[in-house]
Protein backbone atom coordinates (compact mmCIF):
# COMPACT_ATOMS: atom_id res chain seq x y z
CA UNK A 1 0.00 0.00 0.00
CA UNK A 2 1.60 3.53 -1.17
CA UNK A 3 0.80 6.92 -0.01
CA UNK A 4 0.25 9.26 -2.54
CA UNK A 5 -0.14 12.81 -2.56
CA UNK A 6 -1.87 14.26 -6.01
CA UNK A 7 -2.16 18.34 -6.89
CA UNK A 8 -4.39 19.07 -9.28
CA UNK A 9 -4.51 22.68 -10.56
CA UNK A 10 -7.47 25.28 -11.34
CA UNK A 11 -7.96 24.19 -14.96
CA UNK A 12 -8.33 20.68 -13.47
CA UNK A 13 -11.69 21.16 -11.60
CA UNK A 14 -12.53 24.21 -13.62
CA UNK A 15 -15.94 22.80 -14.03
CA UNK A 16 -18.22 20.49 -12.72
CA UNK A 17 -17.38 17.91 -15.04
CA UNK A 18 -13.84 18.21 -14.79
CA UNK A 19 -14.54 18.04 -10.55
CA UNK A 20 -16.07 14.39 -11.87
CA UNK A 21 -13.32 13.26 -13.51
CA UNK A 22 -10.46 14.32 -10.62
CA UNK A 23 -12.79 12.30 -8.75
CA UNK A 24 -13.04 9.17 -10.38
CA UNK A 25 -9.06 9.74 -11.32
CA UNK A 26 -8.53 10.05 -7.44
CA UNK A 27 -11.02 7.38 -6.26
CA UNK A 28 -9.29 4.73 -8.86
CA UNK A 29 -5.91 5.57 -7.50
CA UNK A 30 -7.40 4.87 -4.05
CA UNK A 31 -9.38 1.91 -4.88
CA UNK A 32 -5.84 0.23 -6.23
CA UNK A 33 -5.03 0.01 -2.61
CA UNK A 34 -3.25 3.34 -1.71
CA UNK A 35 -3.88 5.65 0.83
CA UNK A 36 -4.26 9.54 -1.23
CA UNK A 37 -3.91 12.87 0.04
CA UNK A 38 -5.29 15.58 -2.60
CA UNK A 39 -4.55 18.84 -2.83
CA UNK A 40 -6.85 21.36 -4.88
CA UNK A 41 -6.26 24.98 -6.41
CA UNK A 42 -9.20 27.42 -6.36
CA UNK A 43 -11.70 26.85 -9.62
CA UNK A 44 -10.89 28.26 -13.05
CA UNK A 45 -10.35 31.84 -13.08
CA UNK A 46 -12.16 32.06 -9.52
CA UNK A 47 -8.60 33.63 -7.92
CA UNK A 48 -9.03 36.53 -10.74
CA UNK A 49 -12.52 36.35 -10.31
CA UNK A 50 -12.52 37.52 -6.32
CA UNK A 51 -9.43 39.46 -6.84
CA UNK A 52 -11.72 41.51 -10.01
CA UNK A 53 -14.69 41.96 -7.00
CA UNK A 54 -11.82 43.38 -4.47
CA UNK A 55 -10.61 46.23 -6.94
CA UNK A 56 -14.61 47.19 -7.08
CA UNK A 57 -14.29 48.36 -3.78
CA UNK A 58 -10.72 49.53 -3.00
CA UNK A 59 -7.68 50.65 -4.99
CA UNK A 60 -5.43 49.21 -1.97
CA UNK A 61 -7.16 46.82 0.13
CA UNK A 62 -5.51 45.22 2.67
CA UNK A 63 -3.05 42.11 2.26
CA UNK A 64 -4.96 40.34 5.48
CA UNK A 65 -8.39 41.24 3.91
CA UNK A 66 -7.16 40.00 0.23
CA UNK A 67 -5.84 36.68 1.90
CA UNK A 68 -9.50 36.06 3.56
CA UNK A 69 -11.07 36.42 0.66
CA UNK A 70 -8.86 34.74 -1.57
CA UNK A 71 -8.51 31.66 0.52
CA UNK A 72 -11.71 30.73 -0.23
CA UNK A 73 -11.42 29.75 -4.05
CA UNK A 74 -9.56 26.68 -2.74
CA UNK A 75 -12.21 26.02 0.30
CA UNK A 76 -14.80 25.86 -2.79
CA UNK A 77 -12.86 23.41 -4.57
CA UNK A 78 -11.74 21.20 -1.80
CA UNK A 79 -15.59 20.64 -0.87
CA UNK A 80 -16.95 20.28 -4.19
CA UNK A 81 -13.98 17.48 -4.63
CA UNK A 82 -14.87 15.92 -1.34
CA UNK A 83 -18.35 15.32 -2.41
CA UNK A 84 -17.76 14.01 -5.80
CA UNK A 85 -15.82 11.33 -4.53
CA UNK A 86 -18.62 10.66 -1.50
CA UNK A 87 -20.70 9.97 -4.95
CA UNK A 88 -18.64 7.10 -5.68
CA UNK A 89 -19.00 5.60 -2.69
CA UNK A 90 -15.82 6.49 -0.94
CA UNK A 91 -15.47 8.24 2.48
CA UNK A 92 -13.46 12.02 2.07
CA UNK A 93 -12.85 14.82 3.93
CA UNK A 94 -11.78 18.29 2.99
CA UNK A 95 -9.40 20.06 4.78
CA UNK A 96 -8.52 23.82 4.81
CA UNK A 97 -4.58 24.23 5.25
CA UNK A 98 -4.91 25.08 8.61
CA UNK A 99 -6.52 22.10 9.37
CA UNK A 100 -3.95 19.96 7.63
CA UNK A 101 -1.22 21.51 9.99
CA UNK A 102 0.12 23.98 7.86
CA UNK A 103 1.90 27.16 9.49
CA UNK A 104 3.22 29.82 8.17
CA UNK A 105 5.56 33.04 8.40
CA UNK A 106 3.42 35.96 9.02
CA UNK A 107 3.41 37.70 5.66
CA UNK A 108 0.03 38.06 3.44
CA UNK A 109 0.47 37.59 -0.16
CA UNK A 110 3.25 35.52 -0.35
CA UNK A 111 3.96 33.36 2.76
CA UNK A 112 6.42 30.63 3.26
CA UNK A 113 5.65 27.54 4.84
CA UNK A 114 7.32 27.19 8.58
CA UNK A 115 6.06 23.78 9.47
CA UNK A 116 3.51 20.89 9.36
CA UNK A 117 1.95 19.01 11.79
CA UNK A 118 0.66 15.79 9.98
CA UNK A 119 -1.12 14.16 12.91
CA UNK A 120 -4.74 15.31 11.64
CA UNK A 121 -4.15 13.99 7.84
CA UNK A 122 -2.73 10.77 9.51
CA UNK A 123 -6.29 10.44 11.63
CA UNK A 124 -7.84 11.04 8.60
CA UNK A 125 -5.96 8.62 6.43
CA UNK A 126 -6.22 5.87 9.10
CA UNK A 127 -9.98 6.07 9.41
CA UNK A 128 -10.40 5.72 5.77
CA UNK A 129 -10.65 8.80 4.03
CA UNK A 130 -9.78 10.32 0.90
CA UNK A 131 -8.11 13.53 2.64
CA UNK A 132 -8.67 16.73 0.26
CA UNK A 133 -6.67 19.42 1.60
CA UNK A 134 -6.57 23.08 0.24
CA UNK A 135 -3.75 24.03 -1.33
CA UNK A 136 -2.07 27.92 -1.70
CA UNK A 137 -3.20 28.82 2.48
CA UNK A 138 -1.37 27.93 5.57
CA UNK A 139 -1.95 29.99 9.45
CA UNK A 140 0.59 32.60 10.57
CA UNK A 141 1.84 32.25 14.18
CA UNK A 142 -0.49 35.24 15.09
CA UNK A 143 -3.66 33.42 14.11
CA UNK A 144 -4.34 34.65 10.46
CA UNK A 145 -4.63 33.23 7.52
CA UNK A 146 -2.28 33.37 4.59
CA UNK A 147 -1.70 32.72 0.94
CA UNK A 148 1.33 31.35 0.08
CA UNK A 149 1.92 33.09 -3.53
CA UNK A 150 2.13 32.50 -7.24
CA UNK A 151 2.54 28.45 -7.07
CA UNK A 152 1.56 27.89 -3.41
CA UNK A 153 -0.68 24.74 -4.30
CA UNK A 154 2.49 22.95 -6.27
CA UNK A 155 4.40 23.81 -3.16
CA UNK A 156 1.61 22.57 -0.45
CA UNK A 157 1.62 19.04 -2.05
CA UNK A 158 5.34 18.59 -2.04
CA UNK A 159 5.83 20.20 1.47
CA UNK A 160 3.24 17.70 2.71
CA UNK A 161 4.45 14.76 0.86
CA UNK A 162 7.42 15.58 2.76
CA UNK A 163 5.70 15.95 6.11
CA UNK A 164 3.62 12.74 5.83
CA UNK A 165 6.25 10.81 4.28
CA UNK A 166 4.54 10.04 0.88
CA UNK A 167 5.83 7.63 -1.59
CA UNK A 168 5.13 9.72 -4.53
CA UNK A 169 3.40 13.19 -5.38
CA UNK A 170 1.95 13.56 -8.68
CA UNK A 171 1.71 17.20 -9.60
CA UNK A 172 -1.59 17.44 -12.24
CA UNK A 173 -2.01 20.07 -14.96
CA UNK A 174 -3.31 20.63 -18.32
CA UNK A 175 0.36 19.47 -19.68
CA UNK A 176 1.98 16.07 -20.38
CA UNK A 177 4.79 16.74 -18.03
CA UNK A 178 8.10 18.43 -18.87
CA UNK A 179 9.70 19.85 -22.05
CA UNK A 180 12.91 20.41 -24.06
CA UNK A 181 10.81 24.04 -24.16
CA UNK A 182 7.72 25.72 -24.42
CA UNK A 183 5.37 23.67 -27.03
CA UNK A 184 3.86 26.86 -28.11
CA UNK A 185 6.51 28.44 -28.96
CA UNK A 186 8.75 25.85 -30.72
CA UNK A 187 6.22 22.77 -32.05
CA UNK A 188 9.40 20.77 -32.33
CA UNK A 189 9.53 20.42 -28.47
CA UNK A 190 9.59 17.15 -26.98
CA UNK A 191 8.63 15.75 -23.49
CA UNK A 192 11.26 14.70 -20.69
CA UNK A 193 11.02 11.13 -19.36
CA UNK A 194 13.01 12.29 -16.15
CA UNK A 195 14.96 15.31 -15.43
CA UNK A 196 17.06 16.49 -12.04
CA UNK A 197 15.71 18.29 -9.65
CA UNK A 198 18.82 21.33 -10.36
CA UNK A 199 17.62 20.78 -13.41
CA UNK A 200 13.89 21.84 -12.81
CA UNK A 201 14.85 24.24 -10.12
CA UNK A 202 16.65 26.30 -12.95
CA UNK A 203 13.92 26.07 -15.29
CA UNK A 204 11.17 26.63 -12.69
CA UNK A 205 13.18 30.06 -11.60
CA UNK A 206 13.81 31.11 -15.16
CA UNK A 207 10.38 30.85 -16.21
CA UNK A 208 9.18 27.49 -17.23
CA UNK A 209 5.67 27.55 -15.67
CA UNK A 210 5.27 23.33 -14.92
CA UNK A 211 6.16 23.51 -11.35
CA UNK A 212 6.66 26.80 -8.79
CA UNK A 213 10.58 26.80 -7.65
CA UNK A 214 9.67 26.38 -4.23
CA UNK A 215 7.86 23.10 -4.74
CA UNK A 216 11.17 21.77 -6.76
CA UNK A 217 12.85 22.87 -3.54
CA UNK A 218 11.18 21.23 -1.35
CA UNK A 219 10.99 18.34 -3.31
CA UNK A 220 14.55 18.02 -3.85
CA UNK A 221 15.75 19.15 -0.01
CA UNK A 222 13.18 16.05 1.16
CA UNK A 223 13.93 13.39 -1.69
CA UNK A 224 9.85 13.58 -2.25
CA UNK A 225 9.34 12.01 -5.65
CA UNK A 226 7.92 14.20 -7.66
CA UNK A 227 6.10 13.06 -11.03
CA UNK A 228 4.47 15.87 -13.00
CA UNK A 229 1.38 14.59 -15.92
CA UNK A 230 -1.61 15.85 -17.16
CA UNK A 231 -5.18 15.28 -15.46
CA UNK A 232 -6.31 15.26 -19.03
CA UNK A 233 -5.01 11.79 -20.12
CA UNK A 234 -2.73 8.63 -18.16
CA UNK A 235 0.40 9.19 -20.17
CA UNK A 236 3.15 8.66 -18.41
CA UNK A 237 4.90 12.37 -17.08
CA UNK A 238 7.87 13.38 -16.12
CA UNK A 239 9.96 12.26 -13.03
CA UNK A 240 11.61 15.08 -11.55
CA UNK A 241 14.58 13.18 -9.36
CA UNK A 242 18.31 13.52 -8.04
CA UNK A 243 20.89 13.54 -10.97
CA UNK A 244 22.83 10.50 -10.29
CA UNK A 245 19.74 8.60 -11.02
CA UNK A 246 19.19 9.40 -14.69
CA UNK A 247 20.21 8.67 -18.02
CA UNK A 248 23.11 10.92 -19.20
CA UNK A 249 23.76 12.62 -22.70
CA UNK A 250 21.86 15.35 -23.13
CA UNK A 251 24.48 18.75 -22.75
CA UNK A 252 21.35 21.22 -22.70
CA UNK A 253 18.21 19.95 -21.60
CA UNK A 254 15.82 22.58 -22.11
CA UNK A 255 15.15 26.15 -22.68
CA UNK A 256 12.97 28.76 -20.46
CA UNK A 257 12.15 31.76 -21.13
CA UNK A 258 10.19 34.70 -18.67
CA UNK A 259 8.75 37.59 -20.43
CA UNK A 260 8.18 39.80 -17.26
CA UNK A 261 11.72 41.48 -17.16
CA UNK A 262 12.53 45.11 -16.15
CA UNK A 263 16.05 46.45 -15.95
CA UNK A 264 16.71 48.65 -13.13
CA UNK A 265 19.97 51.04 -13.50
CA UNK A 266 21.55 53.00 -11.01
CA UNK A 267 23.33 55.61 -13.10
CA UNK A 268 26.25 57.69 -11.02
CA UNK A 269 26.47 55.96 -7.55
CA UNK A 270 29.23 56.76 -5.06
CA UNK A 271 31.48 54.36 -4.41
CA UNK A 272 31.08 53.31 -0.65
CA UNK A 273 31.39 50.18 1.24
CA UNK A 274 28.24 48.63 1.96
CA UNK A 275 26.10 50.56 -0.92
CA UNK A 276 24.95 47.16 -2.49
CA UNK A 277 24.07 46.16 1.28
CA UNK A 278 21.92 49.51 1.35
CA UNK A 279 20.26 48.70 -1.44
CA UNK A 280 19.15 44.77 -1.99
CA UNK A 281 18.52 44.27 1.62
CA UNK A 282 16.20 47.23 1.61
CA UNK A 283 14.55 45.99 -1.97
CA UNK A 284 14.59 41.92 0.11
CA UNK A 285 12.75 44.21 3.03
CA UNK A 286 10.15 45.11 0.60
CA UNK A 287 10.08 41.79 -0.54
CA UNK A 288 11.17 42.25 -4.02
CA UNK A 289 12.88 39.53 -5.42
CA UNK A 290 16.19 41.10 -7.78
CA UNK A 291 18.11 38.76 -10.64
CA UNK A 292 20.84 39.74 -12.78
CA UNK A 293 22.88 41.86 -10.83
CA UNK A 294 25.47 43.97 -13.00
CA UNK A 295 28.24 46.36 -11.32
CA UNK A 296 30.91 48.65 -13.50
CA UNK A 297 33.15 51.29 -12.43
CA UNK A 298 32.81 54.48 -14.68
CA UNK A 299 35.57 56.30 -13.43
CA UNK A 300 36.90 56.73 -9.86
CA UNK A 301 34.64 56.99 -6.99
CA UNK A 302 31.85 56.24 -9.19
CA UNK A 303 29.26 53.67 -10.37
CA UNK A 304 26.70 51.92 -12.15
CA UNK A 305 24.49 49.20 -10.89
CA UNK A 306 21.69 47.31 -12.77
CA UNK A 307 19.79 44.94 -12.16
CA UNK A 308 16.80 42.95 -13.05
CA UNK A 309 13.09 42.29 -11.55
CA UNK A 310 9.66 41.11 -12.10
CA UNK A 311 7.73 43.62 -13.88
CA UNK A 312 5.20 43.12 -11.02
CA UNK A 313 7.66 44.24 -8.58
CA UNK A 314 8.24 47.57 -9.63
CA UNK A 315 5.86 49.56 -7.61
CA UNK A 316 7.70 48.03 -4.68
CA UNK A 317 10.59 48.52 -5.98
CA UNK A 318 11.37 51.94 -6.89
CA UNK A 319 10.12 53.89 -3.83
CA UNK A 320 12.47 52.10 -1.78
CA UNK A 321 15.04 53.21 -4.60
CA UNK A 322 14.31 56.47 -4.20
CA UNK A 323 14.11 57.20 -0.98
CA UNK A 324 17.89 55.54 -0.47
CA UNK A 325 19.28 58.44 -3.41
CA UNK A 326 20.49 61.09 -1.17
CA UNK A 327 22.60 58.24 0.07
CA UNK A 328 24.02 57.76 -2.58
CA UNK A 329 25.31 60.80 -4.31
CA UNK A 330 22.04 61.14 -6.11
CA UNK A 331 22.04 58.72 -9.00
CA UNK A 332 20.00 58.85 -12.27
CA UNK A 333 17.31 55.92 -12.45
CA UNK A 334 16.53 54.69 -15.26
CA UNK A 335 14.11 51.65 -16.25
CA UNK A 336 13.93 49.63 -19.33
CA UNK A 337 10.74 47.83 -19.78
CA UNK A 338 9.59 45.45 -22.31
CA UNK A 339 12.55 42.50 -21.97
CA UNK A 340 12.42 39.08 -21.86
CA UNK A 341 15.08 36.62 -20.26
CA UNK A 342 15.84 33.49 -22.14
CA UNK A 343 18.02 30.29 -20.39
CA UNK A 344 19.46 27.02 -21.67
CA UNK A 345 19.87 24.68 -18.71
CA UNK A 346 21.49 21.17 -18.38
CA UNK A 347 23.78 19.31 -15.95
CA UNK A 348 25.58 18.50 -18.51
CA UNK A 349 27.04 22.20 -19.13
CA UNK A 350 29.41 21.42 -16.30
CA UNK A 351 31.58 19.19 -17.74
CA UNK A 352 31.45 20.81 -21.36
CA UNK A 353 33.28 24.14 -21.92
CA UNK A 354 32.04 26.13 -24.36
CA UNK A 355 28.64 26.23 -24.36
CA UNK A 356 28.27 29.56 -22.99
CA UNK A 357 30.09 30.63 -26.07
CA UNK A 358 28.11 28.38 -28.72
CA UNK A 359 24.79 30.71 -27.24
CA UNK A 360 26.16 33.45 -27.37
CA UNK A 361 27.35 32.96 -31.57
CA UNK A 362 23.46 31.49 -32.30
CA UNK A 363 21.70 34.72 -31.06
CA UNK A 364 24.87 36.68 -32.76
CA UNK A 365 24.26 35.20 -35.73
CA UNK A 366 20.51 35.84 -35.93
CA UNK A 367 21.09 39.59 -35.00
CA UNK A 368 19.62 39.23 -31.77
CA UNK A 369 21.28 41.45 -29.46
CA UNK A 370 22.23 40.36 -25.60
CA UNK A 371 21.74 43.20 -22.37
CA UNK A 372 22.43 41.39 -19.93
CA UNK A 373 23.95 38.04 -18.76
CA UNK A 374 23.69 35.30 -15.90
CA UNK A 375 25.11 32.38 -15.61
CA UNK A 376 25.58 29.36 -13.18
CA UNK A 377 26.84 25.82 -12.94
CA UNK A 378 24.03 24.19 -15.25
CA UNK A 379 22.29 27.66 -16.55
CA UNK A 380 23.19 30.47 -18.65
CA UNK A 381 20.59 33.60 -18.83
CA UNK A 382 20.63 36.12 -21.57
CA UNK A 383 18.40 39.46 -21.29
CA UNK A 384 16.95 40.38 -24.94
CA UNK A 385 14.74 42.52 -26.23
CA UNK A 386 10.53 40.98 -25.82
CA UNK A 387 9.59 41.23 -29.30
CA UNK A 388 13.22 38.75 -30.17
CA UNK A 389 12.30 36.44 -27.25
CA UNK A 390 10.43 33.54 -29.01
CA UNK A 391 12.70 33.46 -31.91
CA UNK A 392 15.96 33.30 -29.04
CA UNK A 393 14.11 30.16 -28.04
CA UNK A 394 13.45 28.75 -31.50
CA UNK A 395 17.16 29.63 -32.41
CA UNK A 396 19.03 28.03 -28.95
CA UNK A 397 16.28 24.78 -29.46
CA UNK A 398 17.66 24.25 -32.86
CA UNK A 399 21.20 24.85 -31.96
CA UNK A 400 21.40 22.65 -28.99
CA UNK A 401 19.56 19.52 -31.23
CA UNK A 402 16.30 19.45 -28.99
CA UNK A 403 15.14 19.71 -32.11
CA UNK A 404 16.01 15.96 -32.56
CA UNK A 405 15.27 15.41 -28.94
CA UNK A 406 14.33 11.33 -28.85
CA UNK A 407 11.17 11.25 -26.93
CA UNK A 408 12.19 8.11 -24.60
CA UNK A 409 14.92 10.92 -23.20
CA UNK A 410 12.47 13.65 -22.74
CA UNK A 411 9.63 14.53 -20.71
CA UNK A 412 7.57 18.07 -19.98
CA UNK A 413 8.97 21.97 -19.82
CA UNK A 414 6.53 24.67 -20.54
CA UNK A 415 7.21 28.56 -20.81
CA UNK A 416 5.59 31.34 -18.90
CA UNK A 417 4.27 33.55 -20.91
Amino acid sequence: MALIVQKFGGSSVANPERIKRVASRVAETAQGGNRVVVVVSAMGDTTDDLIGLAEQLTDSPSAREMDMLLTTGEQISVALLAMAVQTLGMQSVSLTGYMAGISTEAVHGKARITGIDPARIHRELDAGQVVIVAGFQGMSELGNITTLGRGGSDTTAVALAAAIGADLCEIYTDVDGVYTTDPRVVQAAKKLDRISYDEMLELANLGAGVLHPRAVEFAKQYNVALMVRSSFNKNIGTLVEEEAQMEQGMIVRGIAHDMNVVKVSLVGVQSRIGNLHKIFQALAEASVNVDIIVTSVVHEGVSDISFTIEHGDLNAAMPVLEALVPEFGGPVFEMEEDLAKVSIVGAGMISNPGVAAQMFGALSEAGIGIKMVSTSEIKVSCVVDKERAHEAVRVLHSTFGLDGAETAVVSGLNGNE
